[in-house]
């Protein structure tokens, strides 16, 4: 009986525990969505639309900056930002023992 009772006292500290890790991953995965999500709002909204102005007197190219940065700049950006998701989701899944 007492060895029952150790068992579930056992399970359930696994269990408080294994929740408060998958809540750590969560807010981390979405902490970096976050981030990336915003670096990637700014470089295309705001330098491609907002800043297009400013950006547009150095030319890169032969292309004003604002127009590279709204036709092609904001696509390298997200494609960046997409190998830094990997990395650091990488990373993430390490840290708490779900890689593959």
């Amino acid at each position: 009986m007492q060895k029952q009772i150790e068992k579930t006292e056992r399970s359930q500290t696994s269990t408080t525990s294994s929740s408060e890790a998958k809540k750590h991953y969560w807010k981390t995965n979405l902490k970096y969505l976050g981030i990336l999500l915003s670096i990637w709002f700014v470089t295309s909204f705001g330098a491609g639309i907002l800043f297009k102005d400013t950006l547009n007197k150095i030319t890169m190219g032969g292309f004003k900056l604002g127009f590279w940065f709204a036709q092609q700049g904001s696509i390298y950006i997200f494609c960046v930002l997409i190998i830094i998701y990997i990395f650091l989701m990488n990373r993430l899944d390490k840290s708490h023992h779900l890689e593959d």
